[in-house]
């Protein structure tokens, strides 16, 4: 096929869904998955084909690769690991079954999914893997201690294997947002109220005059916000560089915690992120 192919997972809305039009755009062959079936009749409506891959469902994540290379005659030039979620909590009130969960989706599906394409990309003898990481894939933060850890093993993994895929044409990048405008503190909800006893924490006052007014009460956005384009361009731009970058960090947020993370002490960064 004359066009490259890109999979792109989490399109529902947010960045995904602005990547998946962005790429399209830009002339790419864009599969555009979500995690529910209305989503991804929502996509096909708009003319994209649209793949159901769930991250926690190992059966979706085959089914929808082989739906992507039946359409591409068995190639796939690039992955976008998007799909994700946050489990807001303190740290001390996160049940095991809540961590399981969070990496069930935004570790280990996105492992699954990523040797499966390698597998492809090692036939076909190119391609490049790209992880959707955050800020909070080398800071840490006060009540996002379950997303956190996530993060910090997507990183650890993707920079293991973009070590590893050095000795072929396989590029393994990373993408850091930070504040972006998307539904993704709506989203985080359910998975808090689901997993979370706030009431009988012993921090219930500092849930109720912190976290819940965070969660609950739409304050619009933010001085250092960006929309969900700013990722789209620079996941173009990861893409068509001929040596691309090990990171990308979006936002000015993102690249100042980067700058304050080599330069301070550990326990003057902790002070800063503790207001938070």
């Amino acid at each position: 096929m004359s066009r490259k192919s890109i999979l792109i997972t989490g399109c529902s809305s947010g960045i995904g869904y602005d990547a998946a039009y962005a790429m399209r755009d830009a002339g790419w062959l864009v599969f555009a998955s979500c995690r529910r079936e209305e989503d991804c009749e929502h996509l096909r409506s708009e003319g994209f084909i649209s793949p159901r891959i769930d991250y926690a469902d190992p059966e979706s994540i085959v089914n929808g690769l082989s739906e992507v290379l039946e359409a591409t005659d068995g190639t796939l030039d690039a992955l976008f690991n998007n799909g994700a979620f946050a489990t807001p909590g303190a740290v001390e009130d996160l049940p095991r079954g809540a961590l399981q969960e969070i990496f069930e989706t935004n570790v280990f599906g996105v492992h699954e999914l990523t040797t499966l394409a390698l597998q492809i990309m090692r036939a076909q003898g190119h391609g490049r893997i790209v992880n959707c990481s955050s800020v909070l894939g080398f800071v840490a933060a006060p009540w996002r201690g379950a997303y956190v850890a996530s993060k910090f093993a997507l990183e650890g993994l993707t920079d293991s294997l973009r070590i590893e895929m050095s000795d072929t044409d396989i590029k393994v990048i990373l993408i850091e947002p930070g504040p972006i405008g998307t539904s993704f503190r709506e989203n985080s909800i359910p998975q808090f109220e689901r997993w979370v006893d706030w009431e009988n924490s012993a921090r219930a006052e500092q849930y109720r005059d912190s976290l819940l007014k965070r969660l609950y009460e739409d304050a619009g956005p933010t001085k250092f916000q960006q929309p969900p384009s700013s990722v789209s361009r620079v996941l173009l731009r990861a893409l068509n560089a001929r040596n691309p970058r090990a990171r990308y960090r979006v936002t000015a947020v993102t690249r100042a915690m980067a700058v304050l993370r080599r330069l301070l002490p550990t326990r003057a960064m902790d002070a800063i992120l503790s207001r938070g």
